[in-house]
C-alpha cells in the first residue's frame, strides 16, 4: 500500500512543480518517485499475503509482479519522454502528474479483493488517459481519440457495473472471496442473476483489454494519441487489465468454466484473425502495432480460457515479452516521425544501414512480436500454447498457429524496409539520443534474458 500512497503523494508534488515552472525537475523527480514505489513494492514481497483495509486489498505475488512490471515499464516510457512533451506544450508537469495518477489506478486494479477498488482503479487509470489521449488540442485526431476513448470507457464501465451489480445481488457482497464462498457453497443452485453479472463482466473486461469484437476503439485511440501516450495505453493499462481479468476468473469463476469457457472460445478466435488480418493490411507502422495489440490480446486470453496453475506465470511472461517489444517499437516510432515525418513504413527504409543500433534493437523487438525462438516473445506464446494444449482446445491451436504465421508476415515487412529498401532522397540521417539508447539497450537485454532464461520469471510464482 506504501506504494500507491507514494505515486498518489508524486502526483500532487509534481503539480507544484509545475507551478513553479521548474521544468527541468519533472523527469529527474518522476523517476526518483517510481524507484521508491518500487523499492516498497519489493519490500512488500516477503510479506504475508492477506487482504488489508476490510479485504479490499491484497497484496500477494501476483498482485507485486503485475505492479513492479507497471511502475518498471512507466519509468522506461517517462525516460523517452525527454523533450518529447515539451515540443508538444509548454505546460509539460500536467503530462507527468496524470500518467502517475494513471498508474496509481493501475496498481490498486492490480491488488484488488473487492469490486469498489476494481472500480476506482479502473476509474483512475482511464480517466486520466481519457485527458492525455486528447491532449493536442489542435489536433483533431488527437481531439477524435480522446473523444472515442471517453465514450468507449465509459460504454465498457457500465457493462462492468451492471456486471458487478447483478453479482451483488445474487450473493450480497463485493468481496471476491465471499463471491467465491458462494460458488462454493451452491455449486447446482447459482442464480441466473450471477451468470447473467458473469457474461456483463466478460463483456466489460474485453472492452478494456482490446479484444475483439470489443477492439473498434483501439485502433483510432492508439492512431490518435501523443505515441508516447500510446505507448503507455498498449503496455501499462493492458497489463493491468489482464492481471484484473485473471484475478476475478481464476479466483471467482473458475468453477463455472463450463459456462463461459464457450463464449470466450469464441472471443479469442475472433479477435485472431481480426487482429493479424488487419494487421497485415495496414501501410502505417503505427496503425499496424494497434491491430497487432488486438491480437496479442487473443493470445493471453488462452491463460484466461485454460486457468490452472501456469497461467499467472504465462500470462505474466507474455506482458513482460510484449511489453518490452511495444516499448522499442513506439520509441523508434517516435524518432522515425519525428526526423522522416512519417509513420508509414517506407520511413523505416535504409535504416539498417543510416542506424545500425536502432534497426538491431527494432528487428529483436518485432522478432519477438512474432515469437520467433531465443526471444522473451518465444518463451511466451509457447506458454499460452502449452496452458491451451493441457485443456485440449486443439483446433483452438491449430487457428492460433495461423495467425502466429500471419503475424510474421507484417512483422518482418518492417524489417524488409529497413534492411533491403533503400531510403528515398532528401531523408534526414539523425543520431539516436542517450535517453533512447539506454532504453532500447534495457529493453533488447530484458528480451533476450527472458527467451533463454525464462525461469527467472516463471519461478516468480
Amino acid at each position: 500500500m506504501a506504494a500507491i500512497i507514494t505515486l498518489s503523494l508524486l502526483g500532487i508534488v509534481l503539480l507544484y512543480i509545475g507551478l513553479y515552472k521548474a521544468k527541468k525537475a519533472l523527469l529527474p523527480t518522476t523517476l526518483i518517485g517510481l524507484l521508491v514505489a518500487l523499492g516498497f513494492e519489493i519490500c512488500d514481497w516477503g510479506k504475508e499475503a492477506v487482504p488489508l483495509f476490510h479485504g479490499m486489498v491484497i497484496f500477494d505475488h501476483f498482485a507485486l509482479s503485475f505492479s513492479i512490471l507497471c511502475i518498471l515499464l512507466t519509468a522506461l516510457i517517462l525516460l523517452l519522454s525527454k523533450a518529447y512533451f515539451s515540443a508538444i506544450s509548454t505546460n509539460i508537469a500536467e503530462y507527468y502528474c496524470l500518467i502517475v495518477f494513471s498508474l496509481t489506478g493501475a496498481l490498486l486494479v492490480n491488488a484488488y479483493h473487492n469490486f469498489a477498488i476494481l472500480f476506482i482503479g479502473i476509474e483512475i487509470m482511464s480517466v486520466a488517459l481519457y485527458i492525455l489521449a486528447g491532449i493536442r488540442r489542435k489536433d483533431l485526431y488527437s481531439n477524435e481519440a480522446s473523444l472515442k476513448y471517453f465514450i468507449m470507457g465509459a460504454f465498457s464501465t457500465g457493462f462492468l457495473l451492471f456486471g458487478i451489480t447483478l453479482l451483488y445481488g445474487a450473493t450480497g457482497t463485493f468481496d471476491l472471496s465471499g463471491l467465491r464462498q458462494y460458488v462454493v457453497d451452491t455449486p447446482q443452485g447459482i442464480s441466473p442473476l450471477f451468470y447473467a453479472g458473469i457474461l456483463f463482466m466478460l463483456v466489460g473486461l474485453c472492452f478494456k483489454v482490446g479484444a475483439a469484437p470489443f477492439h473498434f476503439w483501439v485502433p483510432d485511440v492508439y492512431d490518435g494519441s501523443p505515441i508516447l501516450i500510446t505507448t503507455y495505453m498498449s503496455t501499462v493499462v493492458k497489463v493491468a487489465s489482464f492481471a484484473a481479468f485473471l484475478r476475478l476468473f481464476d479466483y471467482v469463476f473458475a468453477a463455472l468454466n463450463d459456462f463461459w469457457t464457450p463464449i470466450l472460445l469464441a472471443v479469442i478466435v475472433i479477435t485472431l484473425f481480426v487482429g493479424n488480418i488487419s494487421a497485415l493490411m495496414q501501410t502505417s507502422f503505427k496503425r499496424m502495432l494497434a491491430y497487432s495489440s488486438v491480437a496479442h490480446a487473443g493470445y493471453m486470453l488462452f491463460a484466461i480460457l485454460s486457468l490452472g496453475a501456469n497461467s499467472a506465470s504465462g500470462i505474466f511472461v507474455y506482458a513482460v515479452a510484449y511489453s518490452l517489444s511495444s516499448v522499442v517499437g513506439f520509441g523508434t516510432l517516435i524518432l522515425v516521425k519525428k526526423y522522416n515525418g512519417s509513420d508509414q513504413f517506407i520511413a523505416f527504409n535504409g535504416l539498417g544501414k543510416s542506424n545500425p543500433l536502432l534497426a538491431v534493437t527494432l528487428t529483436l523487438a518485432m522478432l519477438s512480436l512474432a515469437g520467433i525462438p531465443l526471444t522473451a516473445g518465444f518463451i511466451g506464446k509457447f506458454m499460452m500454447f502449452t496452458t491451451a494444449m493441457n485443456d485440449y482446445h486443439i483446433t483452438l491451436l491449430l487457428l492460433a498457429a495461423v495467425n502466429a504465421i500471419i503475424g510474421v508476415f507484417y512483422y518482418l515487412r518492417v524489417i524488409v524496409h529497413m534492411y533491403f529498401k533503400s531510403a528515398e532522397e532528401g531523408t534526414t540521417p539523425f543520431v539516436m539520443p542517450l535517453n533512447f539508447k539506454m532504453v532500447f539497450v534495457i529493453a533488447a537485454i530484458l528480451t533476450l534474458a527472458v527467451g533463454i532464461y525464462p525461469q527467472c520469471l516463471i519461478g516468480l510464482f
